[in-house]
């Protein structure tokens, strides 16, 4: 079946664009916005209504399937394409993008991904928003084409075995790291909470308000979640702990720290996010590989997880090559079509880093439904509820795409076991 048509139409996404250079500079609230002046290029504000582009994918049956086009909360920082704005690309949608691919065979996913992975306009490669979101609408096209689900359309691609149970579920409490963790624990969220400590008055001058709040995240888990619940704790840090201790990170000082974490957290593991923010690629493997040594060396048995500079596929295979990590963020809307982030999930195979498949508040809730595919397809180590920062929607939207699929994925399965064994009792 032939792709008729592209059309892209802008929209809003699940949460907000943010300078996180100026934030990090000390940009102080004005209720939910920020009082100050951008430092980041193409931001107006410090905060910005998020945007999305809407694509939709026409087939010769009158069929019409969905993909967004989205970027991370902080664009423009650690390395990552510019901010993205919707009025501006969508006329690259419907123009070259449509050019290449409309005729094209709905089927041939990998094909027609790969197309537009490569596709330059005037010499420079597609924003990274526009290769995810017209990727997603083109893994939906495949799925709708083959009568399948798109789980097994990015199996397919991948060669790879899906998973049969939902991958975990990471939940994200955004600023309001209480009320939104305890909701987390009332559902038993496998991994929570993220956190969002992203200033120094979150984490303390001395790294002493991080620690009671993990100690907090211990004793409320224990008080509110159901009956044999293990979270795994996740907590992102924005390169915060880089800022108030500073290297070197194998130093006594950083690995007692984090000794520190590890029994706050006791029994249940943790891991931390973005520990360090050195300003690029090569710096931050080191840094990184320096801190995992240090514990290592140390028995603290605390994880990291890569973030800042890495954010290409290019990036992942870096940071995994060196052992920098224990777990690498698959930044979904970074990699650019979405089975570059299958591919990415893959790569950690047979390594000693897990990979998580996560993204941003800031997408929609058609690309969270198009990760949770690619989550099933890789069986990711686990993957981001999203969008927006509420929690409930993006942990609904995920968790319940995964469940129908693996229950569609099911009775198909028993549907063909019995045809077969019927042909087989006829014979």
């Amino acid at each position: 079946m032939n792709i008729t048509g592209i059309y892209a139409t802008p929209g809003y996404s699940g949460f907000f664009f943010d300078d996180q250079r100026a934030i990090k500079q000390g940009a102080e609230h004005d209720g939910f916005t920020y009082v100050g002046e951008p430092v980041t290029d193409g931001f107006d504000e410090i905060r910005q209504a998020g945007e999305s582009i809407i694509v939709d994918i026409e087939l010769e049956d009158g069929t019409v399937v969905r993909g967004d086009c989205a970027a991370v909360q902080y664009s423009g920082a650690g390395g990552r394409d510019p901010l993205f704005k919707a009025e501006e690309y969508a006329p690259v949608i419907e123009g070259p993008v449509a050019d290449a691919l409309v005729g094209r065979d709905a089927t041939e996913f990998l094909d027609n991904a790969e197309t537009l992975e490569e596709m330059a306009v005037e010499g420079d490669r597609l924003h990274t928003a526009i290769r995810y979101g017209v990727s997603q609408a083109l893994l939906a096209a495949a799925a709708e084409a083959e009568k399948t689900t798109q789980t097994d359309v990015m199996a397919d691609a991948l060669g790879t075995e899906p998973a049969t149970e939902p991958v975990p579920v990471f939940g994200q409490s955004g600023d309001d790291r209480y009320n939104n963790t305890e909701k987390m624990f009332v559902k038993g969220v496998p991994v929570l909470p993220h956190a969002l400590i992203n200033s120094v008055e979150k984490i303390g001058e001395n790294g002493e308000t991080l620690l009671e709040y993990v100690e907090w995240l211990t004793e409320r888990s224990q008080e509110l979640g159901p009956e044999g619940y293990d979270p795994r704790f996740h907590i992102d840090v924005y390169g915060m702990i880089g800022e108030i201790f500073g290297a070197p990170y194998d130093r006594e000082e950083v690995v007692d720290y984090f000794a520190a974490l590890e029994e706050a957290a006791a029994p249940y593991p943790i891991q931390i996010e973005g520990p360090m923010d050195v300003g690029n690629r090569e710096d931050q493997i080191a840094a990184m590989v320096e801190l995992r040594d240090g514990l290592e060396a140390a028995g603290v048995d605390v994880d990291i997880v890569a973030d800042e500079w890495c954010n290409t596929f290019e990036d992942v295979q870096a940071f995994v090559d060196a052992g920098a990590a224990d777990l690498v963020q698959i930044k979904t809307p970074d990699l650019g079509g979405i089975h570059r982030s299958g591919q990415a999930v893959r790569y950690c195979e047979g390594t000693d880093t897990r990979a998580y498949l996560g993204g941003t508040c800031n997408e929609t809730e058609t690309s969270a439904r198009a990760c949770a595919h690619v989550a099933l397809a890789t069986n990711a180590a686990q993957t981001l509820a999203k969008p927006g920062m509420g929690f409930d929607e993006g942990y609904m939207i995920v968790e319940n795409e995964m469940r129908r699929t693996i229950a569609r994925r099911k009775r198909e399965q028993q549907t063909t076991d019995a045809d077969t064994d019927e042909i087989t009792a006829d014979d």
